[in-house]
Protein backbone atom coordinates (compact mmCIF):
# COMPACT_ATOMS: atom_id res chain seq x y z
CA UNK A 1 0.00 0.00 0.00
CA UNK A 2 1.37 3.25 -0.87
CA UNK A 3 1.79 6.06 2.20
CA UNK A 4 3.64 8.73 0.58
CA UNK A 5 3.68 10.13 -3.18
CA UNK A 6 6.37 12.86 -4.45
CA UNK A 7 6.34 14.56 -7.30
CA UNK A 8 8.09 16.71 -9.69
CA UNK A 9 6.73 20.13 -10.40
CA UNK A 10 7.89 21.22 -13.42
CA UNK A 11 6.13 18.70 -16.82
CA UNK A 12 4.80 16.67 -13.95
CA UNK A 13 2.45 18.60 -12.04
CA UNK A 14 2.93 21.71 -13.68
CA UNK A 15 1.82 21.65 -18.12
CA UNK A 16 4.90 23.19 -20.04
CA UNK A 17 2.14 24.54 -22.43
CA UNK A 18 -0.49 26.06 -19.63
CA UNK A 19 1.93 26.50 -17.18
CA UNK A 20 -0.69 25.38 -14.67
CA UNK A 21 -1.79 22.19 -13.04
CA UNK A 22 -4.28 20.64 -14.80
CA UNK A 23 -7.72 20.44 -12.83
CA UNK A 24 -7.63 16.55 -13.79
CA UNK A 25 -4.25 16.29 -11.55
CA UNK A 26 -6.12 18.23 -8.25
CA UNK A 27 -8.46 15.93 -8.48
CA UNK A 28 -5.83 12.91 -8.31
CA UNK A 29 -4.04 14.73 -5.44
CA UNK A 30 -7.50 15.45 -3.49
CA UNK A 31 -7.99 11.52 -3.89
CA UNK A 32 -5.28 10.18 -2.65
CA UNK A 33 -5.33 12.42 0.22
CA UNK A 34 -9.05 11.15 0.90
CA UNK A 35 -7.46 7.47 0.91
CA UNK A 36 -4.33 8.90 3.49
CA UNK A 37 -2.00 8.98 1.25
CA UNK A 38 0.47 11.87 2.18
CA UNK A 39 1.61 14.09 -0.58
CA UNK A 40 5.09 15.57 -1.34
CA UNK A 41 6.97 18.01 -3.84
CA UNK A 42 9.97 16.53 -4.70
CA UNK A 43 11.46 19.88 -7.06
CA UNK A 44 14.83 21.00 -8.25
CA UNK A 45 13.29 24.47 -7.86
CA UNK A 46 14.20 26.50 -3.98
CA UNK A 47 10.94 26.06 -1.99
CA UNK A 48 10.28 29.92 -2.75
CA UNK A 49 10.63 29.29 -6.70
CA UNK A 50 7.14 26.94 -6.59
CA UNK A 51 4.98 29.93 -7.29
CA UNK A 52 2.85 27.75 -10.03
CA UNK A 53 1.34 25.68 -6.84
CA UNK A 54 -0.83 29.14 -5.48
CA UNK A 55 -2.66 27.88 -2.14
CA UNK A 56 -1.81 24.27 -3.08
CA UNK A 57 -0.37 22.90 0.01
CA UNK A 58 2.35 19.81 0.35
CA UNK A 59 2.92 17.70 3.86
CA UNK A 60 6.60 18.13 2.58
CA UNK A 61 8.89 19.66 0.20
CA UNK A 62 12.29 18.24 -0.81
CA UNK A 63 13.81 20.53 -2.39
CA UNK A 64 17.10 21.66 -4.78
CA UNK A 65 16.82 18.44 -5.58
CA UNK A 66 17.33 16.75 -2.23
CA UNK A 67 19.28 19.50 -0.68
CA UNK A 68 16.78 20.88 1.90
CA UNK A 69 13.81 18.49 2.84
CA UNK A 70 10.66 20.28 4.94
CA UNK A 71 8.19 18.87 6.72
CA UNK A 72 5.64 20.88 8.27
CA UNK A 73 7.06 23.64 7.73
CA UNK A 74 10.76 23.16 9.04
CA UNK A 75 14.10 22.16 7.61
CA UNK A 76 14.29 17.94 8.31
CA UNK A 77 17.93 17.57 6.15
CA UNK A 78 20.01 19.78 4.33
CA UNK A 79 23.49 19.55 2.50
CA UNK A 80 25.35 22.51 1.47
CA UNK A 81 28.14 22.51 -1.28
CA UNK A 82 31.18 22.51 0.98
CA UNK A 83 32.74 25.94 0.78
CA UNK A 84 35.94 25.39 -0.95
CA UNK A 85 33.70 23.33 -3.85
CA UNK A 86 32.24 27.27 -4.06
CA UNK A 87 35.41 29.26 -4.10
CA UNK A 88 36.90 26.36 -6.74
CA UNK A 89 33.33 26.93 -8.95
CA UNK A 90 33.70 30.92 -8.56
CA UNK A 91 37.37 30.42 -10.27
CA UNK A 92 36.56 28.09 -12.53
CA UNK A 93 33.47 30.76 -13.90
CA UNK A 94 36.30 33.39 -14.22
CA UNK A 95 38.11 31.68 -16.54
CA UNK A 96 35.05 30.01 -18.02
CA UNK A 97 32.44 32.48 -18.29
CA UNK A 98 28.27 31.31 -18.29
CA UNK A 99 25.33 32.53 -16.62
CA UNK A 100 24.81 30.76 -13.38
CA UNK A 101 22.25 30.86 -10.13
CA UNK A 102 23.68 30.40 -6.45
CA UNK A 103 20.82 28.77 -5.01
CA UNK A 104 21.01 29.43 -1.17
CA UNK A 105 18.95 28.86 1.62
CA UNK A 106 17.34 32.46 1.39
CA UNK A 107 16.98 32.60 -2.25
CA UNK A 108 18.44 32.42 -5.47
CA UNK A 109 20.97 35.19 -6.69
CA UNK A 110 22.42 35.23 -10.40
CA UNK A 111 25.78 36.72 -12.01
CA UNK A 112 23.90 37.75 -15.70
CA UNK A 113 21.40 36.47 -18.73
CA UNK A 114 21.74 35.66 -21.99
CA UNK A 115 19.52 34.19 -25.17
CA UNK A 116 19.76 31.11 -23.23
CA UNK A 117 18.67 31.80 -19.93
CA UNK A 118 15.96 34.13 -21.61
CA UNK A 119 14.98 30.89 -22.80
CA UNK A 120 14.25 28.41 -20.10
CA UNK A 121 12.67 30.99 -17.74
CA UNK A 122 10.43 31.87 -20.64
CA UNK A 123 9.95 27.60 -20.82
CA UNK A 124 9.35 27.67 -17.31
CA UNK A 125 7.74 31.07 -16.58
CA UNK A 126 10.42 31.69 -13.85
CA UNK A 127 11.22 34.70 -12.74
CA UNK A 128 14.61 36.54 -12.61
CA UNK A 129 16.77 36.22 -9.86
CA UNK A 130 18.45 38.70 -8.42
CA UNK A 131 21.58 40.04 -10.62
CA UNK A 132 24.58 40.58 -8.25
CA UNK A 133 28.26 39.43 -8.13
CA UNK A 134 28.53 36.32 -6.75
CA UNK A 135 31.60 35.96 -5.17
CA UNK A 136 30.16 39.44 -2.84
CA UNK A 137 26.77 37.49 -2.81
CA UNK A 138 27.76 34.36 -0.88
CA UNK A 139 30.79 35.35 1.03
CA UNK A 140 29.01 34.05 3.93
CA UNK A 141 26.27 32.00 3.10
CA UNK A 142 26.22 28.53 2.24
CA UNK A 143 25.64 27.24 -1.30
CA UNK A 144 23.15 24.51 -2.09
CA UNK A 145 22.81 24.39 -6.07
CA UNK A 146 24.34 26.23 -8.92
CA UNK A 147 22.75 25.91 -12.09
CA UNK A 148 24.98 26.51 -14.90
CA UNK A 149 23.99 27.42 -18.14
CA UNK A 150 26.63 25.79 -20.22
CA UNK A 151 26.48 23.13 -23.11
CA UNK A 152 26.21 19.66 -21.92
CA UNK A 153 29.75 18.91 -23.67
CA UNK A 154 31.25 21.17 -20.79
CA UNK A 155 30.39 18.99 -17.74
CA UNK A 156 32.14 16.36 -17.21
CA UNK A 157 35.29 18.54 -17.37
CA UNK A 158 33.40 20.82 -14.75
CA UNK A 159 32.70 18.12 -12.68
CA UNK A 160 36.77 17.18 -12.50
CA UNK A 161 37.30 20.79 -11.72
CA UNK A 162 34.91 21.03 -8.66
CA UNK A 163 35.42 17.56 -7.43
CA UNK A 164 32.39 17.10 -4.60
CA UNK A 165 29.68 17.55 -7.25
CA UNK A 166 27.47 16.21 -9.17
CA UNK A 167 25.59 17.25 -12.67
CA UNK A 168 21.74 16.70 -12.93
CA UNK A 169 20.65 17.85 -16.61
CA UNK A 170 17.11 17.65 -17.65
CA UNK A 171 17.69 20.14 -20.84
CA UNK A 172 20.42 20.74 -23.18
CA UNK A 173 20.61 24.38 -21.97
CA UNK A 174 21.58 24.21 -18.68
CA UNK A 175 22.49 21.68 -15.54
CA UNK A 176 21.93 21.37 -11.80
CA UNK A 177 25.00 20.96 -10.15
CA UNK A 178 24.66 19.72 -6.31
CA UNK A 179 26.98 18.30 -3.75
CA UNK A 180 27.71 14.50 -4.72
CA UNK A 181 25.81 11.51 -4.20
CA UNK A 182 22.62 13.90 -3.56
CA UNK A 183 19.20 13.84 -5.12
CA UNK A 184 15.42 14.01 -4.56
CA UNK A 185 15.64 10.22 -3.08
CA UNK A 186 18.48 11.71 -0.27
CA UNK A 187 15.04 13.86 1.07
CA UNK A 188 12.71 11.39 0.26
CA UNK A 189 14.91 8.90 2.40
CA UNK A 190 15.13 11.69 5.22
CA UNK A 191 11.39 12.14 4.98
CA UNK A 192 10.90 8.09 5.07
CA UNK A 193 12.73 7.67 8.32
CA UNK A 194 10.73 10.87 10.23
CA UNK A 195 7.32 8.36 8.77
CA UNK A 196 8.29 5.02 9.48
CA UNK A 197 7.89 3.78 6.16
CA UNK A 198 10.01 1.71 3.48
CA UNK A 199 10.45 2.50 0.15
CA UNK A 200 7.73 -0.33 -1.28
CA UNK A 201 5.13 2.49 0.11
CA UNK A 202 6.32 4.81 -1.67
CA UNK A 203 5.13 6.48 -4.96
CA UNK A 204 7.41 9.09 -6.96
CA UNK A 205 6.36 10.92 -10.40
CA UNK A 206 8.86 12.66 -12.18
CA UNK A 207 9.55 13.61 -16.24
CA UNK A 208 13.33 14.59 -16.26
CA UNK A 209 17.27 13.67 -15.75
CA UNK A 210 17.21 14.89 -12.31
CA UNK A 211 14.17 12.57 -11.29
CA UNK A 212 15.49 9.39 -12.81
CA UNK A 213 16.71 8.19 -9.32
CA UNK A 214 13.53 8.68 -7.18
CA UNK A 215 11.63 6.45 -10.42
CA UNK A 216 13.74 3.66 -10.02
CA UNK A 217 13.98 4.02 -6.40
CA UNK A 218 10.13 4.14 -5.35
CA UNK A 219 7.85 0.83 -5.02
CA UNK A 220 6.25 2.62 -7.89
CA UNK A 221 8.20 4.90 -9.87
CA UNK A 222 6.07 6.83 -12.64
CA UNK A 223 7.60 8.38 -15.60
CA UNK A 224 4.81 11.13 -17.13
CA UNK A 225 4.01 10.65 -21.18
CA UNK A 226 6.18 13.71 -21.90
CA UNK A 227 9.21 12.09 -20.52
CA UNK A 228 12.25 11.70 -22.51
CA UNK A 229 12.95 7.92 -23.90
CA UNK A 230 15.76 7.14 -21.52
CA UNK A 231 14.30 8.68 -18.18
CA UNK A 232 11.11 6.04 -19.07
CA UNK A 233 13.11 3.41 -19.57
CA UNK A 234 14.52 3.93 -15.77
CA UNK A 235 10.99 3.74 -14.28
CA UNK A 236 8.89 1.34 -13.69
CA UNK A 237 5.73 2.54 -14.67
CA UNK A 238 4.95 5.40 -17.28
CA UNK A 239 1.14 6.90 -17.80
CA UNK A 240 0.57 9.94 -20.13
CA UNK A 241 1.76 12.90 -20.83
CA UNK A 242 0.97 15.99 -17.97
CA UNK A 243 -1.68 17.35 -20.27
CA UNK A 244 -2.90 14.18 -21.11
CA UNK A 245 -4.32 13.24 -17.50
CA UNK A 246 -0.74 11.75 -16.55
CA UNK A 247 -0.95 12.23 -13.02
CA UNK A 248 -4.86 10.76 -13.06
CA UNK A 249 -4.09 7.93 -14.95
CA UNK A 250 -1.90 6.83 -12.73
CA UNK A 251 -3.35 7.15 -9.31
CA UNK A 252 -6.42 5.55 -11.04
CA UNK A 253 -4.59 2.43 -12.77
CA UNK A 254 -1.19 2.02 -10.81
CA UNK A 255 -1.47 3.50 -7.29
CA UNK A 256 -5.21 2.49 -6.60
CA UNK A 257 -5.45 -0.40 -9.07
Amino acid sequence: MIKAAFFDLDGTLVSFKTHTIPESTLRALDLLRRKGVKLFMASGRHRSMMYQLGDLQFDGYVTINGCITYVDGKIIDKHPIPHDVVLKKLDYMDKHPMPSCFVCEDGLVMNYLNKDTDTIFDLLAFPTPPLRNLREAVAEKDVYQFISFCPQSEDDYMMQQLGGCASARWHELFTDIVPKNISKVTGIQAIERLMGITREEVATFGDGGNDVEMLEYAGKGIAMGNAAPEVQKRAKYVTTTVDEDGIWNAVQNIILH
